[in-house]
Protein backbone atom coordinates (compact mmCIF):
# COMPACT_ATOMS: atom_id res chain seq x y z
CA UNK A 1 0.00 0.00 0.00
CA UNK A 2 1.53 3.34 -0.81
CA UNK A 3 1.28 5.93 2.09
CA UNK A 4 0.44 9.35 1.17
CA UNK A 5 1.53 11.13 3.94
CA UNK A 6 0.75 12.70 6.93
CA UNK A 7 -3.15 12.31 6.85
CA UNK A 8 -2.98 8.53 5.57
CA UNK A 9 -1.18 8.08 8.72
CA UNK A 10 -3.74 9.55 11.14
CA UNK A 11 -6.16 7.55 9.23
CA UNK A 12 -4.28 4.81 10.39
CA UNK A 13 -3.89 4.83 13.66
CA UNK A 14 -7.56 6.36 14.08
CA UNK A 15 -9.12 3.20 12.83
CA UNK A 16 -6.12 0.66 14.34
CA UNK A 17 -7.49 2.32 17.79
CA UNK A 18 -10.92 2.25 16.83
CA UNK A 19 -10.30 -1.52 15.89
CA UNK A 20 -10.17 -2.67 19.57
CA UNK A 21 -13.91 -3.23 20.88
CA UNK A 22 -12.42 -1.62 24.48
CA UNK A 23 -11.92 1.43 22.79
CA UNK A 24 -14.58 1.86 20.94
CA UNK A 25 -16.46 1.10 24.11
CA UNK A 26 -14.65 4.59 25.59
CA UNK A 27 -15.65 6.63 22.52
CA UNK A 28 -18.79 6.26 22.76
CA UNK A 29 -18.68 6.81 26.82
CA UNK A 30 -16.73 9.75 25.76
CA UNK A 31 -19.40 11.38 23.31
CA UNK A 32 -21.74 11.80 26.20
CA UNK A 33 -19.54 13.60 28.47
CA UNK A 34 -16.20 13.90 29.37
CA UNK A 35 -14.39 11.57 31.93
CA UNK A 36 -11.50 10.56 33.96
CA UNK A 37 -9.88 7.36 33.73
CA UNK A 38 -11.38 5.72 37.31
CA UNK A 39 -15.08 6.98 35.75
CA UNK A 40 -14.22 5.32 32.14
CA UNK A 41 -12.48 2.31 33.90
CA UNK A 42 -15.92 1.23 35.99
CA UNK A 43 -17.73 -0.83 33.69
CA UNK A 44 -14.45 -2.52 32.42
CA UNK A 45 -13.41 -5.26 34.14
CA UNK A 46 -10.10 -4.10 33.61
CA UNK A 47 -7.26 -2.49 35.53
CA UNK A 48 -7.28 1.39 35.62
CA UNK A 49 -3.50 0.39 33.65
CA UNK A 50 -4.77 -0.90 30.96
CA UNK A 51 -7.95 1.23 30.76
CA UNK A 52 -4.74 3.88 30.70
CA UNK A 53 -2.51 2.48 28.13
CA UNK A 54 -5.90 2.05 25.93
CA UNK A 55 -6.79 6.15 26.56
CA UNK A 56 -3.16 6.42 25.40
CA UNK A 57 -3.65 4.54 22.48
CA UNK A 58 -6.93 6.91 21.01
CA UNK A 59 -4.84 10.09 22.68
CA UNK A 60 -2.18 9.42 20.07
CA UNK A 61 -4.76 8.29 17.75
CA UNK A 62 -5.62 12.20 18.37
CA UNK A 63 -9.52 10.92 18.75
CA UNK A 64 -9.51 11.89 22.31
CA UNK A 65 -8.10 14.93 24.05
CA UNK A 66 -6.77 14.70 28.23
CA UNK A 67 -7.29 18.28 30.26
CA UNK A 68 -6.18 19.11 33.97
CA UNK A 69 -8.89 20.58 36.27
CA UNK A 70 -7.03 20.85 39.73
CA UNK A 71 -6.12 16.89 40.63
CA UNK A 72 -8.72 15.81 37.96
CA UNK A 73 -7.84 15.01 33.88
CA UNK A 74 -10.52 14.46 32.30
CA UNK A 75 -10.69 12.64 28.87
CA UNK A 76 -12.75 14.41 26.03
CA UNK A 77 -13.49 13.42 22.77
CA UNK A 78 -11.77 14.91 19.67
CA UNK A 79 -15.08 15.68 17.25
CA UNK A 80 -12.80 16.98 14.41
CA UNK A 81 -10.82 14.25 14.53
CA UNK A 82 -13.89 11.89 14.45
CA UNK A 83 -15.20 14.03 11.79
CA UNK A 84 -12.33 13.36 9.87
CA UNK A 85 -12.90 9.89 10.03
CA UNK A 86 -16.54 9.90 8.54
CA UNK A 87 -15.64 12.27 6.05
CA UNK A 88 -13.28 9.62 4.70
CA UNK A 89 -15.43 7.10 4.61
CA UNK A 90 -18.56 9.05 3.17
CA UNK A 91 -16.60 9.78 0.34
CA UNK A 92 -16.56 5.84 -0.28
CA UNK A 93 -20.12 6.03 0.54
CA UNK A 94 -21.33 8.85 -1.83
CA UNK A 95 -19.55 7.21 -4.82
CA UNK A 96 -21.08 3.78 -3.91
CA UNK A 97 -24.18 4.75 -3.64
CA UNK A 98 -23.47 6.71 -7.39
CA UNK A 99 -23.04 3.31 -8.86
CA UNK A 100 -26.16 1.36 -7.53
CA UNK A 101 -28.21 4.65 -8.75
CA UNK A 102 -26.87 4.58 -12.15
CA UNK A 103 -27.40 0.64 -12.05
CA UNK A 104 -30.96 1.56 -10.56
CA UNK A 105 -31.61 3.61 -13.84
CA UNK A 106 -30.36 0.94 -16.11
CA UNK A 107 -32.57 -1.80 -14.43
CA UNK A 108 -35.55 0.61 -14.63
CA UNK A 109 -34.90 1.19 -18.34
CA UNK A 110 -34.46 -2.76 -18.91
CA UNK A 111 -37.94 -3.18 -17.15
CA UNK A 112 -39.97 -0.78 -18.96
CA UNK A 113 -38.19 -0.92 -22.56
CA UNK A 114 -40.15 -3.20 -24.63
CA UNK A 115 -39.09 -6.46 -25.65
CA UNK A 116 -37.02 -7.24 -28.50
CA UNK A 117 -38.83 -8.38 -31.78
CA UNK A 118 -37.93 -11.34 -33.11
CA UNK A 119 -37.99 -10.28 -36.67
CA UNK A 120 -35.00 -6.97 -36.07
CA UNK A 121 -32.76 -9.12 -33.86
CA UNK A 122 -29.90 -10.86 -36.32
CA UNK A 123 -28.62 -13.97 -35.29
CA UNK A 124 -24.89 -14.52 -34.32
CA UNK A 125 -22.22 -15.85 -36.45
CA UNK A 126 -25.18 -15.40 -40.06
CA UNK A 127 -24.60 -13.28 -42.84
CA UNK A 128 -27.13 -10.88 -44.71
Amino acid sequence: MQDTGPYDDRLDRAFLALADPVRRSLVARLSRSSATVNELAEPFQLSKQAISKHIQVLEKAGLITRTRDGQRRPCHLAPAALEELTSWIDGYRLAAEARFRALDGVLAAMRTAPPPNKETRKEVGKDD
